[in-house]
């Protein structure tokens, strides 16, 4: 009406609005004098897992395509994201730990075909490598497909292509790891079944149950990923008591902070948000803030574990008293639990009920509550399903699985994993506490703000159980020795 168009500029895909126009000239010159390179790159070590993996996936439902996502950035502010952390189950299948990726196993006459989506590596014909927060320049060197497809041992294919792969899919046919790509759950329509809401596919469920249930059980390469994790958590461990002083505070963030370092000097990360609760933090369970400071005196709880490079993660908790020992209240505590935990652990081996784990740990810590004269009951009737109100002072579970994540193989029905036996392979951890809080007016005032978990990762063998992080002390006398080394070895440096 009167005003004058002006064209649109198009912003080229991965720039964002603050990024300078460059002119002509520049891109120009930009686009050439670059020698190409190529990466050195192998079939990984455990490619024949993967491979088993998705074999088995795939004959779990013959006839059919099962489309696993990696996941996308999430934003974190504006135009900077979170660090990425890919879908556990995609990388159980594949390796890969890029975003936006996609693994599509479509069966055909002979079994199956695996084709892993992805973003390729964009040469210097294109503005991207510089241009782009995908770019080269930007981010770094990505792999080519033929590249990924060499180190992952899986045909690959650009992910430009993906839309027109699920474009046609049935959806009778065809389930989808959902909630993870909004993109690829737009694209295949979940199969309505009759009297089913369609945002809850329960074809789309069982999917995720079966990848859950086949990560129950670690294969070699997963249980050697799962002690490097360990090991690494246990030298965190290591590293945190050697910076922490007998006499005077410190804050808990430096601690946390302390391993954290550990962590990422190993090429490592950590697996959780690092619980370190000194004093009446102790008996938060999930006390992440780390906001406080040890005192000499208390106790001091740490519960943290190392994610390795291929994001297998341990779960350790260790109490150390600040000082260097125990008092008799605080050693009859910490002993109960000692106690409770054996008692899980010994209890640990193939066919025996997931819940008698938790069972034989709460049977010791009643009876110690009893002790502590705090049951207005018997034990025996403590323990009873109709009553358990000796969980006051105890809350959680003793066990879940470990693996991939820290709580492990969480979309498995309740018959395999909670309501289901202990099988060989698997890993869980051991883990019962005592948590008397600062303000519980029905335990004496000397107990009130102590809290101790003791927390272990447990294979279970064929004749019962290997505690993966038996490199740090369980035992209270074990524990003052431990910590009194450490302290005599003083801090060090990572080489």
């Amino acid at each position: 009406m009167g005003e004058e168009r002006r064209e649109q500029q198009v912003t080229p895909e991965g720039t964002e609005s603050h990024d300078p126009d460059f002119p002509e000239k520049f891109l120009e010159f930009m686009r050439s004098g670059w020698r190409d390179t190529t990466l050195p790159v192998g079939p990984r070590p455990e490619v024949p897992n993967y491979a088993k993996r998705r074999s088995a996936l795939a004959a779990a439902f013959p006839g059919e395509t099962l489309v696993i996502p990696s996941g996308h950035e999430k934003v974190r502010a504006n135009d900077t994201a979170y660090p990425f952390r890919p879908g556990s189950d995609f990388v159980y299948l594949t390796g890969d730990h890029a975003p936006d990726s996609v693994l599509v196993l479509r069966s055909t006459g002979s079994g199956f075909d695996a084709t892993l989506y992805l973003r390729p590596r964009t040469g210097r014909d294109s503005d991207e490598f510089f241009r782009s927060r995908h770019g080269e320049l930007w981010v770094g060197r990505r792999h080519a497909l033929s590249e990924a497809a060499t180190e992952l041992g899986v045909q690959t294919a650009d992910l430009a292509e993906l839309p027109g792969a699920l474009a046609d899919l049935p959806p009778r046919r065809t389930r989808v790891l959902r909630g993870l790509d909004p993109g690829v759950d737009a694209s295949v329509r979940p199969y309505d079944e009759p009297g089913r809401p369609a945002e809850t596919p329960p074809r789309d469920r069982e999917l995720a149950a079966v990848i859950a249930e086949q990560k129950l059980v670690k294969d070699e390469w997963e249980l050697a990923q799962l002690q490097d994790a360990v090991d690494a958590t246990v030298r965190g461990f290591e590293d945190v008591a050697r910076v922490l002083p007998a006499d005077r505070a410190v804050r808990e963030r430096l601690l946390e902070g302390v391993f954290a370092l550990r962590a990422r000097h190993d090429g490592n990360g950590i697996g959780y948000g690092s619980i370190v609760g000194a004093s009446e933090h102790a008996t938060t369970l999930h006390w992440e803030q780390n906001t406080g400071r040890t005192r000499p005196g208390d106790l001091l709880l740490m519960d943290m574990g190392v994610e390795n490079r291929h994001l297998y993660t341990a779960d350790v908790t260790r109490v150390l008293p600040v000082n260097g020992r125990f008092s008799p209240l605080q050693r009859q505590v910490y002993q109960a639990v000692y106690a409770a935990q054996q008692a899980g652990i010994d209890a640990v081996r193939p066919g025996v009920a997931f819940k008698d784990v938790h069972r034989a740990s709460m049977r010791v810590l009643a009876q110690a509550l009893s002790d502590l004269g705090l049951l207005p009951v018997s034990a025996d009737e403590a323990m009873d399903e109709t009553s358990t109100i000796y969980r006051r002072w105890t809350l959680h579970g003793t066990s879940h699985m470990l693996g991939i994540d820290v709580h492990d193989c969480a979309n498995a029905r309740k018959e395999r994993y909670k309501d289901g036996d202990l099988g060989e392979g698997y890993v869980l951890t051991v883990e019962p506490g005592l948590y008397f809080q600062p303000e519980d007016e029905l335990v004496p005032e000397e107990l009130r703000g102590i809290g101790v978990r003791i927390e272990d990762d447990v294979l279970v063998t064929a004749t019962g159980a290997v505690n993966l992080s038996a490199g740090l002390p369980r035992d209270a006398d074990e524990v003052e020795t431990w910590l009194a080394e450490q302290r005599e070895a003083g801090p060090r440096l990572p080489d």
